[in-house]
């Protein structure tokens, strides 16, 4: 079997294969066009009839690539960035460039089993991206929010509007009201400002729908969570992009940065926070530990028993949110399995 490690750019693609053993047999450079896959994929066909693709796993230069390798019947995983680093510095070239950075990625390959295996793109994508662009959205109507406090500061100290409250409708219709009657530029420029966060909370708030809508679809289970709103739903099933790509539990929980680190030798075994993983993953089982934690219910029980057992707050919660992992893998497996014999239901029935 060989190995074909990819490093990729905008403009281009370098390739590199290696036998079993991690020897280097060839490499190619192409353009990072429709024209430029088809190209590899020939000159593969022609020379390795047993092969996989190992892929770094940057998903903006990877992607389209990674598709139509997969529309071809091509078997591919995925690579790490960090695992590629490290076999850069274990190898005897020195430097850097484009053919070692590739044969780096295909004995990262070789050296670890477990890859993640690349799979076409499914809703759970699409999620992924309405997830983000509200993020970028909210994240925009944070910063026009904060220039217009400093805006009503200048104009009249002491009569700004209370906090939380720059994306409520009344709000802002009696500050559009209150600046059209106040002459000068700084009113011109908060009414403008007052304008541009009215448009993108009407923004936000159709996302929001949107994603509820399409959550409750893909993850009813895991929405039955206590603590476990529509967006924090969405960011673990996008996030995660398909649960059957983990495992176990533990590989999951390794992968959302809840699994501790070991560190110990020769003394009683201990542990340290991992601060590796998928931190968007990591941020929302926290909120859904912090949500726990405020209402009555097993999540507040669980913290109790912690700290009555000698655990500091923050080592409690740790360990909640590490039980949450596991529950948030159950219920996304569960909710997977429902929705492959759904689809199965519905390729019977026509």
């Amino acid at each position: 079997m060989v190995t074909i490690g990819a490093d990729l750019h905008k403009r281009s693609h370098t390739v590199v294969a290696v036998d079993e053993q991690g020897r280097k047999l060839a490499e190619r450079t192409v353009a990072a066009t429709p024209a430029g896959h088809l190209e590899l994929l020939a000159w593969a066909r022609t020379r390795y009839p047993e092969r996989r693709w190992a892929l770094e796993d940057c998903r903006h230069l990877s992607r389209r690539l990674e598709r139509d390798l997969l529309l071809a019947g091509e078997a591919v995983v995925r690579v790490p960035p960090k695992l590629m680093a490290g076999a850069r510095r274990g190898g005897r070239e020195p430097g850097k460039s484009d053919p070692i950075d590739a044969l780096a990625v295909a004995r990262a390959a070789l050296r670890e089993p477990d890859l993640p295996v690349a799979r076409l793109d499914g809703p759970e994508r699409e999620l992924r991206l309405l997830v983000d662009h509200r993020d970028d959205l909210v994240a925009e109507r944070t910063r026009a929010q904060s220039r217009l406090r400093w805006h009503l500061h200048e104009l009249a100290p002491g009569e700004e509007p209370a906090p939380r409250s720059l994306d409520r409708a009344p709000v802002l219709d009696a500050l559009a009201a209150r600046l059209a009657a106040t002459p000068g530029r700084v009113a011109a420029i908060a009414a403008d400002l007052v304008a541009r966060i009215r448009a993108l909370t009407s923004t936000i708030d159709a996302l929001e729908r949107e994603v509820g809508g399409l959550v409750a679809d893909l993850a009813p289970s895991l929405l039955a969570l206590p603590g476990c709103g529509p967006l924090t739903a969405a960011k673990l099933v996008g996030e995660t992009a398909g649960i059957e790509r983990f495992r176990s539990a533990a590989a999951f929980a390794r992968y959302d940065g809840t699994a501790p680190v070991p560190v110990w030798s020769a003394n009683p075994g201990r542990h340290r926070l991992s601060r590796g993983g998928n931190r968007q993953l990591n941020l929302a089982l926290h909120r859904i530990a912090v949500t726990q934690i405020r209402l009555e219910g097993r999540g507040r029980d669980y913290l109790a028993k912690r700290l009555a057992a000698g655990d500091s707050k923050t080592e409690a919660i740790r360990a909640l949110r590490r039980r949450i992992s596991d529950e948030v893998y159950r219920r996304m497996r569960d909710d997977q399995l429902a929705q492959t014999a759904r689809q199965a239901t519905l390729a019977l029935a026509a």
